[in-house]
């Protein structure tokens, strides 16, 4: 039998095969009495440690200056986390539409856009029939370039989910009545809670009434809003309208009975700041 002799331990080769015992014959050794150096590979026992690197915060998380900046001409409405909400308070929201389009008191918009309230106020008396914090469209004013609402939500969740669906739902109606498509809305909507009697009727008459800001009009209600329908003015000349409303009732106390507490709405009012109409 060959051997073949290593300066690290001593190997035998098979005399039939050139293999190692054990070997398979896949690879056979044909040689014979040769000399193989085999050299068993030595590992470290232990692996170093990975040293740690400390690199400067400068990437990420809340910092001064961080964002996009406002490229138009004025800066928009925060991306901050909004306040929480009270389910007692009513909100007054404004929401601004895009230089390109028309006047949303056009005809043709102002009446695809009531259509769209009339759809998210069955949905708001659906809800609220099944004993669910809904999103409540109380009030509503349609003026040029923007639309004030009065609404009320359970919760921040409910307010920002309905508000979000609610922008959804106008947008897509203003789209179909230009045959248009793309961004209807130029920014967040603008959020401002009503906490008192006083805040909520000094903002019902600016929203029923700010059609009075804009145009040099007698006193008369606005048929791009929700006047018609409303049961607070005090020297309504007809009765209020009786059919499909695009609205739902307020449910909070300040909706519904505080604000009337410091008097009934008169059809001349006007916003604060806006003068009397020449005689």
């Amino acid at each position: 039998m060959g051997e073949g002799y290593s300066a690290h331990r001593k190997c035998y080769l098979s005399p039939c095969t050139g293999l190692y015992p054990g070997q398979g014959h896949l690879f056979p050794l044909p040689l014979l009495g040769v000399t193989i150096n085999i050299s068993p590979i030595k590992m470290a026992r232990r692996l170093p440690n990975q040293l740690a690197i400390t690199l400067p915060n400068t990437w990420g998380g809340p910092r001064k200056g961080a964002g996009r900046k406002p490229t138009g001409p004025k800066a928009g409405i925060s991306h901050k986390t909004r306040p929480f909400h009270s389910h007692n308070h009513p909100v007054h929201v404004t929401l601004r539409v895009a230089r390109d389009l028309p006047s949303l008191r056009e005809w043709r918009v102002a009446k695809a856009l009531g259509t769209a309230l009339k759809a998210a106020a069955r949905v708001a008396r659906a809800a609220d029939e099944g004993k669910v914090k809904a999103f409540r469209v109380v009030h509503f004013s349609l003026q040029p370039d923007h639309v004030h609402l009065i609404v009320e939500a359970g919760d921040r969740g409910a307010l920002s989910c309905g508000m979000q669906g609610l922008a959804i739902r106008l947008a897509r109606a203003v789209n179909g009545a230009l045959g248009r498509r793309g961004r209807v809305f130029a920014d967040r909507y603008h959020a401002r809670p009503l906490k008192t009697p006083t805040e909520v009727r000094n903002c019902l008459v600016y929203v029923l009434s700010n059609f009075k800001k804009h145009v040099a009009t007698p006193p008369r209600i606005d048929p791009c809003s929700s006047a018609p329908w409303f049961t607070g003015f005090r020297d309504l000349p007809a009765p209020p309208r009786t059919d499909e409303p695009p609205v739902v009732p307020g449910r909070t106390w300040l909706l519904s009975t505080g604000w009337r507490r410091l008097g009934l709405v008169r059809i001349s009012e006007r916003p604060h700041g806006v003068p009397p109409t020449p005689a």
